[in-house]
Formats: structure tokens, C-alpha cells, sequence
């Protein structure tokens, strides 16, 4: 399961609010047979070893660790539910790739939240991306979302798309 959105649309706050985690993990974190994989838990793990580096200059690794988590959880056999931008598309290809190798397959939430709102979201968690790299988003994730919404969303075996009323009502993930 992966959970999608622009930055800033909520997808750390769904995951803590359904599985608890505090914003503070270094690793993912086991919910039953599942791992709930968050982009903060690399970001966590780096921050002990990066010091004073720039945010600009830890992206690269924190990115590559958080896919290569999602990715080795998926090896591994477990169910994962994920935090991952959305708006590359060859990472989704890949994840559904894995999971197709592995007998599963990915399904995906979409948290579709205006830019204002989700740009409010950056402003608000203290985390503000550029305004160029915001709106690079931006443009790749209208037609994600219009692809999802007219049932045309590539590789998924299932998209549900929410908006943040919708998503503060979700209760739980469950794998069957």
C-alpha cells in the first residue's frame, strides 16, 4: 500500500495517526506482518550522521534509503505501507514490479489535497520545499490524480483517492 500525495498533503500525519508513530523512528516500523515505512525514519537515521549538511544536500540520501527500505521490505515478504511522494512514476512502476515478482501487488492512496492547502502542510511541519521544486510537483501530480480519477492509473491493482476530510475519517490499512 502505498500512500501518495503532493508535499505537505498529509501522508506522515495518516500514518501516525493509524499506526502510532511519533515522527522520532530511525527505522520502519513493524505493524503485525507489515512494515510502515515513513520518508522521516531515513531522514531520522541520516540526521545522527550528517550533522550540520544542508537539507538540500541530504535529499539524495534520505530518498535513496527510504526506497530502498520499501523495496527491501517488499523482497523480504512483508506487506508495507508507505509514504512516497507519487509524483515519480518509474518508482511506482518499480514497486509494483517487486510486488508482482513477490505474488502481491501494489495498491495505492492518493491523498489529493489542493497545492495551497498541501504547500500550508510545508509551512506548517517546518519542512518548505523551493517554489520551483514545488510546483515540478505540482505539475506531475494533476495528471497522476486525473489518470487515477478516470480509472486509466497504470500498474495499481486498485487507487482510492481521498481528500483530507475523507482521510481523516480512514480508521485502519488492512492486508488480506
Amino acid at each position: 500500500m502505498l500512500v501518495a500525495g503532493l508535499p505537505g498533503a498529509g501522508k506522515s500525519t495518516l500514518l501516525d495517526r493509524l499506526y502510532g508513530l511519533r515522527g522520532n523512528e530511525t527505522q520502519p516500523v513493524p505493524a503485525g506482518d507489515a512494515r510502515v515505512i515513513d520518508s522521516r525514519q531515513a531522514r531520522n537515521w541520516w540526521g545522527r550522521y550528517l550533522g550540520p549538511l544542508p537539507p538540500r544536500a541530504r535529499v539524495p540520501l534520505v530518498h535513496t534509503t527510504h526506497v530502498w527500505r520499501i523495496a527491501r521490505a517488499v523482497v523480504e515478504g512483508h506487506d508495507v505501507v508507505a509514504h512516497t511522494r507519487g509524483t515519480w512514476p518509474h518508482l511506482l512502476h518499480g514497486f509494483a514490479w517487486l510486488a508482482r515478482r513477490r505474488g502481491g501487488d501494489v495498491h495505492m492512496i492518493l491523498l489529493d489535497v489542493d497545492p495551497v492547502t498541501a504547500r500550508a502542510g510545508q509551512f506548517q511541519r517546518g519542512r518548505v520545499l523551493t517554489e520551483a521544486t514545488y510546483r515540478r510537483h505540482c505539475r506531475r501530480w494533476h495528471p497522476l490524480i486525473e489518470r487515477a480519477r478516470s480509472g486509466a492509473y497504470p500498474r495499481a491493482a486498485s487507487v482510492t483517492v481521498l481528500d483530507r476530510s475523507a482521510a481523516d475519517l480512514l480508521k485502519a490499512i488492512h492486508f488480506e
